[in-house]
């Protein structure tokens, strides 16, 4: 018997080897290589800038540019009521957010927007909850370092969320200011800039968007995935920044539609797409659907 126990072991190891190929094979066979095709896209923007730079006023008039309309935008407010301030603009919704801003505050926002159907989300502004949480790490005992594994996660289940949200998202960020002095007609004035957002290194790397503005209300974007803004001198943000990056968005959208082969798929993606401005597409599409089906049924 003892003899045979090398051959055993032999054999496990082979066992061991053909089960891990098995495996392998098995993750294989469930993963699909397709062409890249941009849906209909939420886009996921962030406006960073000092105090009175305009950031919740540029948020409005972008969301209304997106959707049309204010019925379907929600802020969700830790600017104690700011938000209220340009309730002139439209009959937009608010979500307001007291102290502590912790990030399950923000999530639990969210989804109540979502339960609502809102269209446009603009959170108004996450440093709260990046501050929060540098408070939060600096109050816990023991090694600093490792107290990190006790706020990394917060911090990603809130950008999970944002990104998973199916809605757009404006996110504000405030950025930590300083004062220059600065030459005008011959004497030296002191002016507010803005430096570095309050929020976690690396942050912008979520976000399609980016716009930076400046205490005199004009953006430059610093990240731009859709090739809208880039090379832009500074602009003022208005609905028509919102219509450009509606356009952008539905662009997905149109390829979807076009490509519809039957009434059933071109009623799914009616649903999903819910803008009345598509409306004319759609009908095209489901005339050529319905004149395709005739023909194949030799009805002439």
């Amino acid at each position: 018997m003892e003899r045979c126990m090398p051959c055993v072991y032999t054999f496990s190891i082979l066992l061991n080897e053909r089960i891990l190929l098995l495996n392998k094979c098995i993750k294989l066979l469930n993963m699909n290589i397709r062409k890249a095709q941009r849906k209909q896209a939420k886009i996921k923007l962030a406006l960073q800038g000092p105090s009175g730079s305009g950031k919740t006023y540029s948020s409005l008039l972008m969301a209304k540019g997106l959707i049309g309309d204010f019925s379907k935008v929600c802020i969700i407010d830790t600017e104690n009521g700011s938000a209220d301030l340009y309730a002139h603009l439209g009959p937009y919704n608010t979500i307001a957010i007291q102290d502590p801003y912790t990030p399950e505050k923000y999530i639990q926002a969210l989804e109540l927007a979502e339960t609502q159907n809102m269209e446009v989300i603009i959170l108004d502004s996450i440093s709260h909850s990046w501050q929060y949480l540098i408070d939060f790490h600096a109050r816990l005992a023991g090694n600093s370092f490792s107290n990190w594994a006790k706020v990394t996660p917060r911090h990603n289940a809130l950008f999970a969320k944002i990104l998973s949200t199916n809605a757009h998202i404006i996110t504000t960020l405030r950025v930590k200011q300083d004062y220059v002095l600065n030459d005008k007609n011959g004497k030296l004035v002191p002016e507010k800039v803005g430096l570095k957002a309050v929020q976690r290194d690396g942050v912008d790397y979520e976000f399609t968007l980016v716009f930076d503005l400046n205490v005199n209300h004009l953006a430059h974007c610093s990240k731009d995935r859709t090739g809208l803004f880039l090379d832009q001198s500074e602009f003022i943000i208005s609905e028509t920044t919102g219509i450009q990056i509606k356009d952008w968005c539905n662009e997905g959208l149109l390829s979807r539609i076009q490509s519809a082969t039957d009434i059933e798929q071109l009623g799914q993606i009616y649903r999903e797409a819910k803008d009345p401005e598509l409306l004319g597409h759609f009908i095209e599409r489901k005339k050529i659907i319905s004149s395709l089906k005739i023909n194949e049924n030799g009805n002439h």
